[in-house]
């Protein structure tokens, strides 16, 4: 079958995106997913998005992770699903849709590209040796690290993803350094199986575990580089609760096409 798809990225964070309001394409196996993302063999991206239409919000946000599974909440991908649904006419400048962890709202800037997207509140932080532990609509491993930029974050990040904890489920791993008014951070993703130029989760995840770390509290506002630029958290936390907690950076269209597959779907 023919299919129609648009690429989109945020802070490097790639993905295809599939209008499927129409309800054109079901029950999409893993093994098509994969090759749609497939950076050689298809269109490439660290995940693939369907938007479908969801009674009582604007619409409903669908995600597969890279290797074909579907997966839990991705902030940069949600990010770039409101610009999508922008794009299409479906939302003006905010939103309310539904994705795995529940409801979110978002709100996007007039040229379409900048995207404050309202993550869940988060009130349990657990701690792995120096390592904090939560999770933001997927689950994460944040490390406080030096010599960021020189780490190997691909072995590393792999072996603790697959330790004996964390193997079964899998884990997001985040290392993090300070940087200016706020902190450098690197990501192997669970589910593409290799770093990433930016995870939004893993990014809210740090700018909360540090808030903690160093026991911040009040409305706070965290800058983070990634590798694919640059992404800001603000949030408030009182000490037990983290709440009003947005993930906010750019997301953009790269190129739209079709696609022909041999599948089901």
């Amino acid at each position: 079958m023919q299919i129609n798809f648009h690429k989109y990225q945020g802070a490097g964070n790639d993905f295809v995106l599939i209008d499927n309001r129409e309800n054109n394409i079901q029950n999409l196996d893993k093994e098509t997913v994969a090759l749609l993302c497939d950076r050689r063999f298809g269109i490439g991206g660290d995940g693939l998005m369907l938007l479908e239409n969801q009674a009582g919000y604007d619409f409903k946000m669908v995600y597969y992770n890279a290797d074909g599974n579907e997966g839990s909440m991705c902030g940069n991908g949600g990010r770039c699903i409101v610009a999508f649904a922008k794009h299409l006419g479906v939302i003006t400048d905010t939103t309310n849709f539904l994705a795995t962890d529940g409801p979110h709202y978002a709100k996007i800037s007039a040229d379409g590209e900048w995207v404050s997207l309202q993550m869940i509140d988060v009130d349990t932080v657990n701690t792995d040796a120096d390592a904090f532990v939560l999770n933001t609509g997927s689950p994460h491993y944040v490390k406080p690290t030096h010599d960021l930029a020189f780490k190997d974050v691909f072995n590393e990040g792999r072996a603790i993803r697959n330790n004996a904890t964390y193997k079964q489920e899998g884990i997001n791993v985040n290392f993090v350094e300070p940087e200016g008014e706020g902190y450098f951070v690197r990501t192997f993703e669970r589910g593409v199986e290799n770093e990433t130029y930016a995870c939004g989760t893993g990014v809210t995840a740090v700018a909360l575990a540090m808030a903690r770390h160093h026991n911040l509290l009040g409305q706070i506002s965290t800058p983070i580089r990634v590798l694919g630029g640059n992404l800001n958290i603000r949030f408030r936390y009182d000490g037990e609760k983290f709440n009003d907690i947005f993930l906010e950076g750019p997301a953009k269209k790269v190129f739209e096409g079709t696609i022909l597959v041999d599948n089901k779907a």
